[in-house]
């Protein structure tokens, strides 16, 4: 039956293939009898359940309560993922309809709209690790007067991102001294990281008066720490999507571990974090990676970068009982596209 200890023979794998494609279809166990109809193979009942034994006696299939049907167990479905599994590429249609709805904008916008995609393409949810930022550097500043003491600084990063602060100064400041100001750190220093304007700019600042260098520095500080600020960790849209799964709804105490994560956020992190480090599309089967809380849910994520560089992960978390042909190739198109939209952008 098994090729060494472990690896199922040619013809266990296509029984194990049929089954886990007709466990992941229909929901129910699946019989010897129904294996015999669909898998092409010349076999009796007999020497199936020769073969579905074996196959359980591998760890690969598990028979429920009061069934004589088996279905996929971890192990199973992670064979399954990682040596039986065709792939259906996406056809072109849906990429360009992808592609149009993935359209470079601000930062934030486009992590918004890729995880509601996934969310809405899988009928799962969506996750979006938010790009790490490279460096806190700066694009453009302004400063805008609020009040006699209070100046708006307007930072705009290198991806487009737009932050604000509110700078409280000690001593009102003209128009033309914020744009005096403004342009001074424009034409000197965009482009740079807040801590390399630091350490450079000592020097420069001696030609100018101490009131306007008390103002660039409240400036540089600011905007040190509100790009050193990342916004939401990640977006995650459609979790509602899993009441709807009768593999997660069946069981509330599950349904409750698996919202938590989401709510901790920490778990869910540190799994992205894992799958940013890795190359193309990772699939966490269950509960083997030590994050995910439940055997019933599955993870499959893939890394985007912005001109090269890796900087957050795509997601979709759902069933471990999910069409993984289907939701593996749009999680991958939709991580190449936002790296190409960020990229662009």
């Amino acid at each position: 039956m098994a090729t060494n200890d472990s690896t199922p023979s040619e013809r266990a794998q296509i029984l194990l293939k049929m089954l886990v494609e007709r466990y992941i279809a229909d929901g129910q166990p699946v019989g010897s009898r129904a294996l015999a109809r669909f898998s092409g193979l010349d076999l009796s009942p007999a020497s199936i359940r020769n073969i579905m034994a074996d196959l359980e006696e591998l760890g690969f299939i598990a028979s429920p309560h009061a069934s004589a049907g088996r279905i996929p167990t971890r192990r199973g479905y992670r064979f399954f993922v990682d040596t039986l599994l065709k792939v259906k590429p996406l056809d072109q249609v849906e990429i360009n309809q992808l592609e149009d709805q993935l359209q470079p904008d601000n930062t934030q916008k486009l992590v918004s709209q890729a995880s509601h995609l996934l969310s809405d393409l899988t009928r799962f949810a969506g996750v979006v690790m938010t790009p790490k930022r490279r460096s806190a550097a700066f694009r453009h500043m302004e400063f805008l007067s609020l009040s006699e003491k209070r100046i708006l600084l307007i930072i705009v990063a290198p991806d487009g991102d737009v932050q604000n602060r509110i700078i409280l100064t000690d001593r009102a400041y003209k128009p033309s001294e914020l744009i005096e100001a403004a342009n001074f750190l424009n034409q000197n220093f965009a482009g740079m990281t807040f801590d390399a304007i630091k350490a450079r700019i000592q020097d420069e600042l001696r030609q100018l008066r101490e009131d306007m260098t008390r103002l660039m520095t409240q400036a540089l500080d600011a905007g040190t720490e509100v790009m050193n600020q990342s916004s939401e960790d990640y977006v995650l849209s459609g979790e509602h999507n899993l009441l709807h799964v009768q593999d997660l709804s069946s069981n509330m105490a599950s349904l409750r571990r698996l919202f938590d994560m989401f709510e901790q956020k920490t778990s869910l992190l540190q799994l992205l974090d894992i799958s940013s480090r890795a190359h193309g599309v990772q699939i966490f089967i269950g509960g083997e990676s030590g994050l995910v809380p439940l055997d019933e849910c599955s993870v499959v994520t893939a890394p985007y970068e912005v001109d090269g560089q890796v900087v957050g992960t795509v997601g979709v978390v759902g069933p471990t009982r999910m069409a993984y042909e289907r939701v593996i190739p749009i999680v991958d198109i939709t991580a190449k596209l936002l790296s190409s939209a960020l990229s662009h952008h």
